[in-house]
């Protein structure tokens, strides 16, 4: 299975997107991270630590591609029109990250202008969702719902536990001592389910 992780707008967990689903697929498969962010965030998020997975860049991707049965595939923040038709037709699922702000959720219906021409499988992941009380989160899911767009069921909650992931170069589930990391990795477990479903 090929992901794509696409967003128009920067800062709304698209590396930590990649790098969790990447984690998860591996434990049903050997799964290959390919970095195509020009700011190799994952690259640099594997050599700050120790990932149960490869990482590459781009470049390397067909040489080491075919050795995995999954790949999850970061790529640049805003991809041209072009681009993004591109990473569609060469994936199984296109996941789009948005937190549920209106600059980040703006940002991804201009994605889905694009995406309506083409026959791709997508869905929206909500992210970085704020705690309640904050409602932000949910009402960005009842809109997206009632405009009949593909929404996972799980979501990202806003938890400074992925910081610390990101800079001990480790999924989250490797965070000890935090009592939120349990939280966070259940989060993406979620969505891998429906990944593979």
């Amino acid at each position: 299975m090929i992901v794509t992780i696409a967003s128009f707008k920067g800062g709304v967990g698209k590396t930590t997107t990649a790098l969790h689903l990447a984690a998860y697929l591996q434990q049903h498969a050997p799964t290959l991270l390919v970095d195509g962010d020009l700011n190799r965030s994952a690259l640099d998020w594997s050599h700050r630590g120790n990932l149960p997975f490869k990482v590459v860049d781009e470049k390397q991707a067909v040489k080491f591609g075919r050795q995995f049965e999954h790949i999850v595939i970061d790529t640049p923040a805003r991809p041209a029109p072009e681009d993004l038709k591109t990473l569609a037709e060469g994936c199984d699922l296109l996941v789009l990250p948005t937190s549920p702000d209106a600059l980040a959720m703006g940002a991804m219906l201009q994605m889905l202008e694009v995406l309506q021409t083409l026959k791709t499988d997508y869905r929206i992941l909500l992210t970085i969702i704020p705690p309640k009380p904050n409602l932000a989160g949910e009402e960005a899911r009842i809109s997206l719902e009632n405009a009949q767009l593909p929404v996972f069921k799980g979501g990202i909650r806003r938890l400074n536990v992925f910081q610390k992931a990101a800079l001990a170069g480790v999924p989250v589930y490797d965070i000890k001592g935090d009592q939120y990391a349990g939280i966070a990795w259940r989060c993406y477990r979620e969505v891998g389910k429906e990944v593979l479903a």
